[in-house]
């Protein structure tokens, strides 16, 4: 009398399992989805306030739209995985045509260096994260914000006004002009 109540128990736990799985397996796609897209289309409005519209009518957001989100990588210089260097070299080639140095400390001295109150669109930020060399750069966007590759979340905007980045910041420059 056991061994067809016992069955049905075990057939009843198998059919609740299957159903459970598929039903959270959908719903994680579906979710997923949404929010990549919603966050890749709202970061940079929500971040920068600025519309769709200058997003895709400007170089620079245009990059940085692309770009965000890339995991960091050290060394790294493609989609899979990018170091602070490379991002920063790869913007400026992109949308500004001109070439930087392969680190961070390389391209802090590649700059004019200028007071952060009179920072604009473009400007290198630099920073001091592993001891008292320059480390870390970032390129300046709008309303204290910058856009780096980050160690810890890739391709993000941040604030300088941030505790971490206000208590690394070093400097702020300009690339030279070249001849």
């Amino acid at each position: 009398m056991q061994m067809p109540n016992l069955k049905n128990h075990i057939l009843f736990i198998i059919t609740a399992l299957v159903v459970i799985s598929c039903h959270h397996k959908k719903e994680t796609v579906k979710t997923n989805k949404v929010i990549h897209t919603n966050k890749d289309t709202s970061i940079l409005e929500e971040k920068l306030g600025i519309t769709r519209k200058e997003i895709k009518q400007s170089k620079l957001y245009s990059f940085i739209e692309d770009w965000y989100g890339t995991p960091y990588k050290y060394g790294g210089c493609q989609k899979t995985g990018i170091d602070c260097s490379c991002f920063t070299d790869m913007l400026y080639e992109n949308v500004y045509g001109r070439k930087t140095a392969r680190s961070a400390g390389e391209i802090y001295k590649e700059c004019d260096k200028i007071s952060s109150l009179n920072l604009k669109e473009g400007d290198l930020l630099f920073f001091i994260t592993n001891g008292k060399n320059v480390s870390h750069v970032g390129v300046y966007v709008r309303n204290d914000k910058f856009v780096h590759a980050s160690t810890s979340r890739g391709v993000v905007i941040s604030d300088l006004k941030e505790t971490y980045y206000k208590n690394n910041f070093h400097s702020a420059g300009r690339l030279k002009h070249t001849s």
